[in-house]
C-alpha cells in the first residue's frame, strides 16, 4: 500500500451570495485545494478568500480553470478549438496567480474542471492544447490529470510534472473515463464505502470500474468534489481511515 498519498477537493466555487461547499471545514481535512478560477465558478473575493484559507491551513493550491460557464457550472463542453481553450486556460491561472500573490501564496499546480477535464482526458488536442498553455504561463506549475488519461500522457510527453488523480466519490468505466454524471453508478455518496474502495485500490493498484474488471490506476492524489452532499463527511473519514491504516496524507506539491 502507498505510505503517503495526496487528499485534494475543488473549491472556492461559491459566487457573489451564491455559497457553495464547505470550504473552512475542507481546508482543515485535504492537503491541496484546486480553486476556481472565475470560468466555471467563483470571483476575485471567492479566490481571495480561499486562498488566504488554504494558506492559512498549509494547503497547497492549484488552479482550477474550466469552462466559462457559471450557468452550466462548467459541466456542459462549450465547443472551443484546442488553441482558445489553451488560452481560456492561460486566463484563468493567471488571475488566479494574481490574487495567491496577495493572498500571501503560490499556485503549484493545474486541474482542470468539470467537462473541460473529462474533454482533455480523452482529446489529445485539446490536452496538448492545456498543457502548451501551462507552460507558457509558468513552467514550474506541476500538471494534475485523471489518471491512465490523454491529459496525462501529454504532459509526460512535454516533460512537465505530472501526478495521477482518482476520485473518491466517482464511478468508473473500464476505458478510465468517469461514468457521466446522471447515469447510474456515477457518484458514491457514503464514505464508507468510498474509503473501502480506495484503501481496495492503495492495497492491489485496481480500481473497480461498473462495465468490467477491475483496470489498473496509478494514484498520488485523491479528489472529493467539495460540492458534493456530505463532502465533508467523506474527506475527514478519508482522511482518518488512511491515516490509521499508515497511509499519510500529504500534498503531492511537498516535494
Amino acid at each position: 500500500m502507498n505510505k503517503g498519498i495526496d487528499l485534494n477537493s475543488d473549491l472556492g466555487e461559491s459566487y457573489g451570495p451564491w455559497s457553495m461547499g464547505d470550504d473552512a471545514a475542507m481546508l482543515s481535512i485535504v492537503s491541496s485545494a484546486n480553486i476556481a478560477c472565475g470560468g466555471h465558478a467563483s470571483d476575485p473575493e471567492t479566490m481571495y478568500k480561499t486562498l488566504q484559507l488554504a494558506h492559512e491551513n498549509g494547503v497547497s493550491v492549484g488552479a482550477h480553470p474550466g469552462y466559462n460557464d457559471r450557468e452550466g457550472f462548467g459541466r456542459r463542453v462549450i465547443p472551443m478549438p484546442p488553441i482558445e481553450i489553451g488560452r481560456m486556460v492561460a486566463a484563468q491561472i493567471g488571475a488566479l496567480q494574481a490574487l495567491a500573490s496577495m493572498a500571501g501564496t503560490q499556485v503549484q499546480y493545474v486541474k482542470p474542471h468539470g467537462a473541460l477535464g473529462n474533454l482533455a482526458a480523452a482529446d489529445r488536442a485539446v490536452a496538448d492544447a492545456i498543457v502548451a498553455a501551462v507552460a507558457q504561463v509558468d513552467p514550474s506549475l506541476s500538471i494534475l490529470a485523471i489518471s491512465g488519461m490523454q491529459l496525462e500522457q501529454a504532459a509526460r510527453a512535454a516533460r512537465m510534472d505530472v501526478f495521477s488523480e482518482i476520485f473518491a466519490d466517482r464511478g468508473y468505466l473500464s476505458s478510465g473515463q468517469l461514468v457521466p454524471r446522471g447515469q447510474d453508478g456515477a457518484m458514491i455518496h457514503d464514505p464508507a464505502e468510498a474509503t473501502d474502495r480506495l484503501l481496495g485500490v492503495l492495497e492491489s493498484g485496481l480500481m473497480p470500474v461498473i462495465d468490467g474488471d477491475p483496470i489498473p490506476l496509478e494514484a498520488h492524489s485523491i479528489c472529493v468534489h467539495g460540492d458534493s452532499q456530505g463532502a465533508v463527511a467523506m474527506a475527514r473519514e478519508i482522511h482518518e481511515r488512511l491515516s490509521a491504516e499508515g497511509v499519510s496524507i500529504s500534498s503531492f506539491c511537498a516535494k
